[in-house]
């Protein structure tokens, strides 16, 4: 997963660039997030060209890899959508965040390598500025790198890949469903606090902090229906969004 997507989407277009099927993938992506396409939102093929300046093949190209990330739902003969997960699938997704990245932090714990350890304690500290600044897209990056690095580093490979993929569910989950009035998701201290019981071996210490930061990401969540009323040519901007 490409983490520089608030950069991408917020760049000038080269001269003459073209607008490829990775660049909608971004866009579209960074806008879920940051909660500008609500649930069941429509994605029409051809709308979308319009949007980007591209052809409905490029825009396949997208859709299909937005599905396989989970980002929005693809079904024959159907308008695609943005995803609008059910209560039972979003508490099941983060029910299985819990027990993957429980364990991998267990594992861990006392285990990380001081390049590791610093690379950590770096998304931490920029994660807590960017939010001071109230920079939501430059938090949600580094929040993002935060868990994508205990995933690259498990010593179980196979649940380092399951953690990348249930990183993203439940990011695309709490992007869909953050109650409204809420300006930011970031829980104060969960990450340093994490960071402390890898760094000195605690083991099921750092279990437990995981634990409880997913609990607590989780009572965050509104679940209720949400109405999809969006213009996509304002929310993507329109030949903008070629940036």
């Amino acid at each position: 997963m490409n983490l520089g997507w608030h950069n991408k989407r917020l760049s000038k277009p080269n001269e003459g660039g073209r607008v490829s099927d990775q660049d909608i993938v971004e866009h579209i992506r960074a806008a879920v997030l940051m909660q500008r396409l609500p649930p069941n939102t429509k994605l029409p093929e051809i709308t979308l060209g319009e949007v980007f300046g591209v052809s409905r093949s490029v825009v396949r190209k997208a859709l299909t890899r937005l599905a396989a990330e989970h980002v929005i739902n693809q079904r024959p003969n159907q308008v695609a959508r943005v995803r609008a997960p059910t209560i039972e699938e979003t508490r099941e997704t983060f029910s299985a965040r819990r027990l993957i990245e429980g364990e991998i932090a267990a594992l861990q714990a006392g285990k990380l390598g001081a390049t590791t350890i610093a690379a950590l304690e770096h998304q931490v500290t920029a994660e807590k500025q960017a939010y001071d600044r109230r920079d939501e897209p430059t938090r949600i990056e580094h929040s993002l790198t935060i868990h994508h690095l205990l995933a690259e580093h498990a010593s179980n490979r196979i649940l380092g890949t399951m953690l990348t993929d249930l990183v993203l569910r439940t990011s695309i989950v709490i992007a869909l469903y953050k109650r409204p009035s809420l300006a930011s998701c970031y829980l104060e201290g969960d990450h340093a606090q994490l960071l402390t019981h890898l760094a000195c071996g605690d083991a099921e210490a750092a279990r437990r902090c995981i634990h409880d930061h997913l609990y607590s990401l989780e009572t965050l969540l509104d679940l209720s229906p949400r109405v999809a009323d969006t213009d996509l040519m304002a929310i993507l901007g329109g030949k903008s969004a070629r940036a």
